[in-house]
């Protein structure tokens, strides 16, 4: 159609024909009005992308009439044609946006092509917690690319009550952005995570005592056998629907019991026992051959104890802490713990404290990090290095030494050699 300059009325007077065409301005080449068979109308703007016949010819959709007048449609064809006179190429980098998916929607893909398939079970739920209950709620909607490092610094700061969690959300932000750029659903670069100062995270440790672990196995001991008791308050409103006085007792079942032993026993992870199966135990050779662990497969040298404890267990199903459905493992061991702790006077004890205390038994007792690592399954030196304060035995016995050739030395006794220190620039 004849070129003319786009007005309201010339597009108001555009007729709707039963095919597509379009109406170019005289004064901006490039600029006109589409017009569709189903009488919509919209701006738009045609170059093409690059020099020479052979460049692509691009059409680049500014908006539909109105919504935008005419004169705003004409600024923004200025900025299209703009950018392409500086070799860009407006609608191709408008593809690619619309191409790259939401946070959510990389979420969902990350889980799905990486979490699931190459992490295990107790990973992905962790991970999905957080991206789940903590990320989507906050950048969901947003463009993954679109995402700042200032907003994810903010997202950081709202969980600083939680250290530990603040922190894991960082990094499982950082690792479905590293995710994200391999299969090339985000630029090179573009990881909001990065350089994102981390809170300190005071590393609490929990030792028990000789005194403790014998009140923890007395008062395993108890709610094994009779139970251990329990009191209501009888004024509050639901104290008469409660159970009888000869009934409240809270009792643990032989293998709640031998869970509780076992961590202690061995020093293993929950999971690792919760997940335990009989075809993982060598009675024989004394050990246990996990095939999956959080440092992967793992070999478990058992004690005499762990042994005895292990033999006495009734084998019901496959697995050796069996749940209600005896052909699947328990799922916790919080109740259980909650009664005997408790009772024990164990006042802020974690479950993953025994796996600390059988550590510091044997640190205490001199057996060397190397050894108390490979115990608990460590692959790297430094992370039994934090038991190292424990080992006291070489440094009690250096101290031992020096003081008693000090003593004898001040009684006049013989045999102490005590040889003078230098003084600077001696020979």
């Amino acid at each position: 159609m004849a070129e003319q300059r786009i007005t309201k009325r010339v597009v108001d007077q555009l007729k709707v024909l039963p095919r597509e065409y379009s109406v170019w301005d005289a004064k901006l080449a490039g600029f006109g009005v589409r017009v569709r068979p189903s009488g919509a109308k919209s701006y738009v703007v045609a170059y093409r992308a690059g020099t020479g016949r052979s460049a692509p010819f691009r059409r680049f959709t500014i908006g539909a009439v109105g919504k935008v007048t005419p004169d705003q449609a004409r600024r923004h064809a200025q900025t299209v044609l703009g950018a392409v006179a500086h070799g860009r190429d407006p609608a191709a980098e408008r593809t690619s946006e619309r191409e790259i998916p939401t946070v959510a929607a990389l979420a969902d893909r990350f889980m799905t092509e990486h979490l699931k398939p190459k992490r295990r079970a107790g990973t992905v739920t962790a991970y999905r917690y957080i991206l789940d209950r903590i990320v989507k709620p906050e950048l969901g909607a947003a463009k993954a690319d679109r995402v700042s490092r200032a907003q994810l610094a903010r997202l950081h700061g709202k969980l600083q009550h939680t250290p530990f969690y603040a922190n894991r959300m960082l990094a499982v932000v950082g690792s479905m952005y590293a995710f994200a750029v391999r299969i090339g659903a985000v630029p090179e670069g573009t990881n909001p995570a990065r350089k994102v100062e981390k809170y300190p995270e005071h590393r609490r440790e929990r030792f028990l005592t000789t005194d403790e672990l014998e009140r923890l196995g007395a008062a395993i001991r108890e709610a094994e056998t009779v139970g251990i008791p329990w009191v209501i308050d009888d004024d509050r409103p639901n104290a008469k629907h409660a159970a009888k006085a000869e009934r409240r007792f809270t009792k643990l079942d032989p293998f709640a019991a031998a869970a509780l032993r076992l961590l202690l026993f061995t020093g293993c992870r929950l999971r690792e026992i919760l997940h335990l199966k009989w075809d993982h135990v060598d009675f024989e050779r004394g050990l246990l051959f996990l095939p999956e662990s959080k440092t992967g497969k793992k070999t478990i040298v058992l004690s005499a104890p762990a042994l005895d404890v292990l033999s006495r267990l009734e084998r019901i199903g496959p697995y050796v802490i069996p749940g209600d459905d005896p052909a699947r493992p328990r799922a916790d061991l919080k109740r259980p713990w909650t009664a005997v702790s408790t009772r024990a006077g164990l006042e802020g004890v974690r479950l993953h404290d025994l796996r600390h205390t059988y550590a510091s038994f044997g640190a205490g007792g001199g057996l060397g990090l190397p050894i108390i690592g490979k115990l608990l399954g460590h692959t790297h030196a430094a992370t039994t290095a934090r038991y190292a304060h424990l080992d006291a035995d070489p440094l009690r016995r250096a101290s031992e030494a020096i003081a008693g050739r000090i003593a004898a030395a001040l009684e006049g006794q013989g045999g102490a050699t005590v040889t003078p220190l230098r003084k600077h620039g001696q020979p």
